[in-house]
């Protein structure tokens, strides 16, 4: 995954709610695009989980970006 894929599916008019999958098997719900930050450089990604839990990940262990799954699951 690259960050440029990233950027795409948070800058989409009208936003798309997302999942990003890891290598290591979690799988995050990007729900709102402030849900998701990329550094500057690309390489390290901020993802809320709530409004106090995130998780900072290495953009390059993320392997899929997936639409179209129901909220929660």
């Amino acid at each position: 995954m690259t960050a440029d894929q990233i950027r795409a599916a948070l800058k989409s008019a009208p936003f798309r709610p997302f999942k990003v999958r890891m290598a290591d098997g979690r799988a995050f719900d990007i729900r709102h695009p402030d849900f998701l930050l990329l550094t500057p450089g690309g390489r390290t990604a901020f993802v809320c989980e709530s409004d106090e839990v995130f998780s900072i990940v290495d953009v390059i262990l993320m392997t899929e970006i997936e639409y179209g799954y129901a909220v929660g699951r």
